[in-house]
């Protein structure tokens, strides 16, 4: 399940978008990335949340700040209420965007720590999102100005949490613009392509550096080497397909990059701690 990028088109007279989601049939799985952060809250709504390599269950009141280009989905098993729909209240902002306006007031200081924070997904606790839910609802009924201010104060809020969780071991460091866009190309082409043989040697053209100078930058930019980021990578793929899908294990598997079925359980044992038969049993009946 490779992850495609979302492109998102502002509203004319606004710095960052929005969108109110409502599915009477579920919030579908569909694994994409943006360069814009997005703070999303996920209401009469329980399933999976699938967040660069963390996968995990969510519930009703679900609140999750994902970093910039950070592959990410929901995948909802059921509505809490079945006669109403699932909810999805998304927010888009720009780093660069939110890393100017706190260079521009000191008050704003907390966001620029926060957008650090967000490059390995954030899930703030429920007692979080109720505190905030009303407000957060309130954006959707205001007008372009009102809705800014709202938006950076329901930011400063999320900032204060210390309680928040990181969800991925992996994600994205600030850099400068010609190191992101190595490193950007080298992820695309790993997201694009995990489910294949990569070679080394591809992944430096791409960054226009050595293999050793690949490894180096990959490291300070995702603190993970490049073997670890696709196996938890591929690891998180097979989580998907083991909740939303029938396809034996060994189909899974393979679709997923692994040749040999051994080496494919001995991951998955060493990150999610159980079998794969054993997490869609726990997932399926949990």
């Amino acid at each position: 399940m490779k992850p495609y990028l979302e492109k998102l088109r502002r509203e004319d007279g606004s710095s960052w978008a929005m969108l109110n989601r409502r599915l009477p049939d579920g919030i579908p799985f569909q694994w994409h990335h943006h360069p814009e952060l997005e703070l999303t809250l996920t209401l009469n709504s329980r399933g999976q949340r699938f967040i660069g390599d963390h996968a995990g269950d969510y519930d009703d009141e679900d609140l999750v700040l994902v970093g910039g280009n950070l592959p990410h989905t929901w995948s909802s098993t059921e509505a809490l209420k079945p006669d109403e729909p699932h909810v999805a209240l998304v927010l888009w902002f720009g780093e660069d965007w939110l890393e100017q306006l706190a260079a521009s007031a000191v008050e704003l200081g907390p966001i620029s720590d926060l957008v650090s924070r967000a490059r390995h997904g954030l899930h703030f606790p429920r007692q979080t999102a109720r505190a905030i839910r009303a407000r957060y609802e309130a954006l959707f009924e205001m007008g372009a100005e009102q809705r800014l201010l709202a938006l950076l104060e329901l930011l400063l809020i999320l900032a204060a949490d210390r309680t928040a969780a990181p969800l991925s071991t992996s994600g994205a460091q600030r850099t400068d613009v010609a190191s992101r866009a190595r490193i950007d190309r080298v992820l695309a082409h790993i997201h694009e392509h995990h489910t294949e043989p990569i070679r080394l040697e591809t992944l430096a053209d791409l960054a226009a550096l050595s293999v050793s100078g690949l490894h180096r930058m990959f490291l300070k930019h995702t603190q993970t080497t490049i073997s670890d980021y696709l196996i938890r990578l591929r690891i998180a793929d097979a989580c998907a397909r083991l909740s939303a899908t029938d396809q034996p294990i060994q189909h899974i598997a393979g679709e997923t990059g692994y040749a040999s079925l051994a080496n494919f359980n001995r991951h998955f044992l060493r990150l999610r701690g159980m079998t794969p038969r054993a997490y869609r049993q726990r997932f399926r009946h949990g």
